[in-house]
């Protein structure tokens, strides 16, 4: 989205003219690459002795790592789900994500041929799934409209298609190939 208003900003001539706020005309699509399965790793009493080692590595895990790694992706969902929920354009985000991944599944360096087939169907059934939008009060994802993930790519799909159409019919090439 940065880059986006930055480009609006510059003048770009691939975006027509609109402010660079005007949120309610952007359409955001992101893909997550799935993340463990939401699960209490860490006591937070045991937490609270831990010394800068302990913060590091602890029980074959890196707690540090884990904790920043999990809070980036949440508070960059978080921020855009609540600013598109206050626009009043919450369709207009999509977030797709598999949050319940486990073992190998989870792990971003393991790429066997047989992990990246299991991960394949993961993806197969995540766009099965229904499209789901993070509850601001709990920050769980839950289910939000009857759509599946699936539909709703296709449907911006096609809202981008049209989109391009237009753009090239505006442009100088689709004016000067237009019949006249």
């Amino acid at each position: 989205m940065n880059e986006v208003i930055k480009e609006i900003k510059r003048g770009s001539p691939n975006f027509f003219p609109i402010r660079p706020t005007d949120y309610g005309r952007f359409l955001i699509l992101s893909l997550g690459t799935g993340s463990p399965k939401a699960e209490e790793k860490y006591d937070a009493i045991e937490a609270a002795s831990w010394g800068l080692l302990g913060w590091l590595t602890s029980d074959h895990s890196t707690p540090l790592i884990d904790s920043l790694m999990q809070a980036s992706g949440d508070m960059v969902d978080i921020h855009l789900a609540t600013l598109f929920q206050a626009l009043r354009c919450e369709e207009n985000y999509i977030r797709i994500q598999d949050d319940t991944l486990s073992g190998t599944l989870s792990s971003v360096d393991i790429s066997t041929k047989e992990n990246l087939e299991q991960l394949v169907k993961v993806g197969e059934k995540l766009m099965k799934k229904p499209v789901s939008k993070v509850n601001l009060n709990t920050g769980v994802f839950e289910p939000a409209y009857e759509t599946t993930n699936e539909d709703s790519l296709i449907k911006l799909a096609k809202i981008l298609s049209r989109e391009k159409q237009i753009r090239h019919m505006r442009s100088p090439q689709g004016k000067a190939a237009a019949p006249k």
